[in-house]
């Protein structure tokens, strides 16, 4: 920890009062905030309006919610506020900064509950049962776009490993964590997959399959989630790429690094020039691990 980022630990500890959650909430957000602009090679008493307006926008093209920016600009600029009285800096780069609007279109992001809710309203007892709840899961478990979903090939599955590997937009691949629910709900579809009566030859090697056996559309995936999403009552209007909102976000509120879930979405970097460092497979797992709600054991 950074000696800023520990003073303002002991100021909101003796001075603000605050809660334990409220404080370690605080500490999480400045971090972050500390690692993107090290990555800039910056300290947090170089930073200016600018950097920090584009730190926000990086978060809104990661998917965040506006809430969860909302948090995340509330422990920055008391962090600035601090540094400030302290006379650590001269001036406040966040005065400018504006709240999200919370009432604005932002990508919906749906609670560990509802993603939930939308397994349990697929009927098992149908042929594409078993498919549909692996493709939920998957999708929610990876934090795949559509597209990646739909084409996702059975030998691009290590499970033995823990990873899948993606290929995503420009046909650049990467490996991605996958957790234990998603391999296992992979297992039970497979069981039925191989009950097809026929496997169209160029589809051999895809993992989700139509009745026909041939490769699934975009289109069909969105119709299955809009159905589910109906069936369990969840009035929110969402679309697959809701469920790679939510990975994003319900990763960073779990204390990921933003430069992980920007190295597990596939993201290209929002800046001119590279601002993230390559992370190695074993640490995308291991935050994976930490952080993703399905690999929490009560």
């Amino acid at each position: 920890m950074v000696p800023e980022l520990k003073r303002f630990h002991a100021y909101l500890l003796l001075e603000r009062s605050l809660s334990a959650n409220t404080i370690e909430a605080y500490l999480n957000d400045v971090a972050k905030l500390l690692d993107y602009l090290n990555q800039q090679g910056l300290s947090c008493l170089d930073a200016t309006y600018e950097n920090l307006q584009s730190f926000f926008f990086m978060l809104a093209e990661l998917g965040i919610q506006a809430r969860s920016q909302a948090r995340m600009m509330s422990g920055v600029k008391s962090f600035y506020g601090y540094l400030l009285r302290e006379e650590v800096i001269e001036a406040n780069p966040t005065t400018l900064l504006e709240m999200p609007k919370l009432g604005r279109h932002l990508p919906s992001v749906l609670s560990v509950e509802e993603i939930d809710a939308l397994k349990a309203t697929v009927d098992m007892s149908k042929a594409e049962g078993a498919r549909n709840r692996a493709m939920i899961e998957v999708a929610y478990s990876c934090g795949l776009r559509v597209s990646e979903l739909v084409g996702l090939k059975i030998s691009d599955i290590y499970a033995d490993e823990g990873f899948i590997k993606v290929e995503g937009k420009g046909s650049k691949q990467r490996l991605v964590p996958i957790s234990e629910t998603a391999l296992n709900d992979i297992k039970l579809y497979l069981l039925d997959r191989n009950t097809l009566p026929v496997i169209k030859k160029e589809s051999a090697d895809v993992l989700f399959l139509n009745r026909r056996g041939g490769m699934l559309t975009r289109q069909m995936f969105f119709t299955i989630i809009k159905q589910c999403a109906l069936q369990a009552g969840i009035k929110t209007v969402i679309s697959p790429h809701t469920l790679r909102h939510s990975f994003a976000t319900h990763l960073l509120e779990g204390g990921a690094n933003l430069r992980v879930i920007q190295e597990m979405l596939g993201h290209s970097s929002i800046q001119t020039t590279e601002i993230y460092t390559h992370m190695g497979a074993q640490y995308l797992r291991e935050t994976i691990l930490m952080c993703h709600p399905r690999n929490k054991i009560d």
